[in-house]
């Protein structure tokens, strides 16, 4: 068992807040990516509530956006901790972070997708 572990109840969320928004601040600081979604977030998100769409079209257009944010979160985290065992070339690094980055590609061919069959 961790020994980081040991807090339970409120405090333990009280923690686990701190360190989310800790991780949301050192992703759109460091991360140009993370900003410029962050960006297409702050336009696509209050055009979703402007088109004639249902609810529920509104919501998976929201989500999907907001699914291209969490995946960004995974690919730098991924980035982060390949960097910090060794910044050294290796095969397996470049795939680890390649298929992080294919995982933003198809988040954001998603989106793309997704808009594009609700609103033509």
């Amino acid at each position: 068992m961790s020994p980081y572990k040991g807090q339970t109840g409120l405090k333990r969320i009280f923690n686990a807040t701190g360190y989310s928004f800790a991780g949301l601040q050192a992703a759109f600081v460091g991360e140009a990516a993370f900003r410029q979604l962050v960006l297409l977030n702050v336009v696509l998100v209050p055009v979703a509530f402007m088109l004639h769409v249902s609810r529920a079209e509104r919501a998976i257009l929201i989500a999907v956006c907001l699914l291209a944010l969490i995946v960004e979160l995974f690919n730098s985290a991924v980035e982060a901790a390949i960097d910090r065992i060794s910044l050294d070339r290796h095969p397996l690094s470049k795939n680890a972070k390649d298929m992080g980055s294919a995982a933003q590609f198809v988040a954001l061919a998603m989106i793309a997708l997704v808009w594009a069959i609700i609103l033509l």
